[in-house]
């Protein structure tokens, strides 16, 4: 029993030494120590200061869709103001030629002025600025009829188309209270109302056929006016009525109006009876026709189709 106790002691002995011997002790280095922090103080706070101040960003779509609607008034004002101009001296150039008579383009030119003036109307934008571009084309012609009636300057076709007797001071009567009611319905009731479109079609169809017809025709005179005819005021309320439906078909057919045409007719008839009755009294010499026609026709035609 010894014997065995020594044997097993020796032999473990002798297995420690042979392991020690291929055995190899692997001394790993510790980690590194990290850096030292350094403390340093935070930086200063600057205060800011803007030193240039810019626009806030616009783009350019925004820009072009701003500037469109102003550029094409100004393009349609331009090209009203032409027109007009060029209808003037057209009938100036016509009456110093001798092909028709003064009294005939003084009244063409009255009639075709403001007509042509509120069917031009459409060609100008939706913006709010519009109507106030288009009155620009009769302010100029009334800034004309001023310079003109008191003669600091003298345009002698501008007088010889609007007046009767080639008088300067005529343009401060009836030619310049018919500029001053194309300014008024551009700019009061514009293609909102056909209140505007019915006053000048009275004033400048009715009122100027009533006249031509009148001179040539007017042998059976009212019995209230021996100044007026009945076949100028047949022909005014038969030509101020066919005018203004005509306008305002003009009109619906762009979509500016939406109108019942049976109940249109009979308030266009009205307001051209109206205004007929009111050209026929014997006010012309109190009361210039360019100031009452369309002045009437305004407020029956309005008290008709309410606004």
């Amino acid at each position: 029993m010894a014997l065995s106790s020594c044997t097993l002691t020796l032999s473990h002995s002798s297995l420690r030494r042979h392991v020690h011997k291929y055995t190899t002790t692997i001394h790993l280095a510790p980690p590194p120590s990290p850096p030292p922090h350094w403390n340093l103080p935070n930086p200063p706070v600057l205060p800011f200061r803007r030193l240039v101040s810019f626009p806030p960003y616009i783009p350019c779509s925004s820009l072009i869709s701003a500037t469109a609607p102003l550029l094409q008034d100004a393009g349609a004002t331009a090209t009203v103001l032409a027109g007009a101009y060029s209808l003037v001296r057209t009938f100036d150039t016509l009456t110093q030629r001798n092909l028709i008579q003064q009294s005939l383009s003084r009244k063409l030119v009255h009639i075709l002025s403001g007509l042509l003036f509120a069917a031009c109307w459409p060609i100008f934008s939706t913006s709010t600025q519009a109507r106030y571009l288009a009155s620009v084309v009769p302010l100029v012609n009334c800034l004309r009829l001023i310079v003109n009636g008191f003669s600091l300057v003298t345009d002698e076709g501008l007088i010889k188309s609007v007046t009767r007797e080639g008088n300067p001071q005529e343009l401060l009567r009836g030619p310049l209270y018919y500029v001053l009611i194309l300014i008024l319905c551009a700019l009061v009731f514009w293609r909102e109302s056909p209140t505007g479109v019915i006053s000048l079609a009275m004033m400048c169809g009715g009122d100027g056929v009533a006249d031509i017809i009148g001179r040539r025709f007017g042998s059976l005179k009212l019995p209230y006016n021996q100044h007026k005819s009945w076949a100028g005021s047949i022909s005014m309320f038969i030509c101020g009525f066919l005018i203004s439906i005509g306008m305002l078909f003009y009109y619906s057919a762009l979509g500016y109006f939406q109108l019942d045409w049976t109940w249109t007719i009979q308030r266009v008839a009205l307001v051209a009876l109206v205004a007929t009755v009111v050209e026929s009294l014997p006010i012309t010499e109190v009361v210039d026709d360019n100031i009452t026609v369309p002045l009437v026709s305004m407020v029956v035609s309005m008290l008709s189709f309410g606004y």
